[in-house]
């Protein structure tokens, strides 16, 4: 057991640090520090929309593109180069969106996050680049699709510093929990 100075100190200095000053007691009853839930719902209804926007986005993307290939002339590589990795990197997106916001995982969100990153410059160039022949319908759906992808970006980098934030509190806590129940040598001790 600690000694008790050192007991108070620590006691006083982990409630100075940890607990959120705003509050004056639980937010319910049972409530403890660890149990908070910080999934975002903002971020959880916009890729819950996405995924049922993006087959749209896709067919509407894929048909504009078979409509206009053969008068593209030096785009018609590139376009199929990114309608494959948008692809791609969407299914993989939503997919780690799903797990790392509602599972609370940090390296599942920050995947997402980091592919948001790598999606936006993709549906910009498929938004702004002028010699792609943009129909109406492709710069309707790419703008919905860039502002779903600004929002994410967004929310998830702000979930994302919440979750960081809960495991550091978390894992300090754990320290000063361990620090409690290891005994203290014989030479610490006046």
């Amino acid at each position: 057991s600690l000694p008790e100075p050192l007991r108070r100190r620590l006691g006083s200095f982990s409630r100075t640090v940890f607990t959120d000053s705003r509050r004056s007691g639980p937010q319910y009853p049972g409530h403890r520090p660890d149990s908070e839930i910080v999934s975002s719902l903002p971020l959880q209804m916009s890729l819950y929309f996405n995924v049922y926007y993006f087959p749209f986005w896709w067919l509407s993307t894929v048909v504009m593109l078979y409509q206009k290939y053969p008068v593209l002339s030096d785009y018609k590589f590139i376009l199929v180069t990114i309608m494959i990795l948008a692809s791609l990197i969407e299914v993989i997106r939503l997919y780690l969106g799903y797990m790392g916001n509602l599972m609370e995982k940090v390296p599942e969100l920050a995947g997402f996050w980091l592919l948001s990153l790598l999606q936006l410059p993709i549906i910009l160039f498929l938004l702004f680049n002028e010699s792609l022949k943009i129909q109406p319908l492709e710069r309707a759906v790419n703008i919905i699709f860039a502002l779903f992808l600004t929002f994410q970006v967004i929310a998830a980098f702000v979930t994302l510093k919440r979750m960081v934030n809960k495991l550091a509190t978390h894992f300090r806590l754990n320290e000063f929990q361990q620090l409690e129940e290891c005994p203290v040598p014989d030479f610490y001790r006046p």
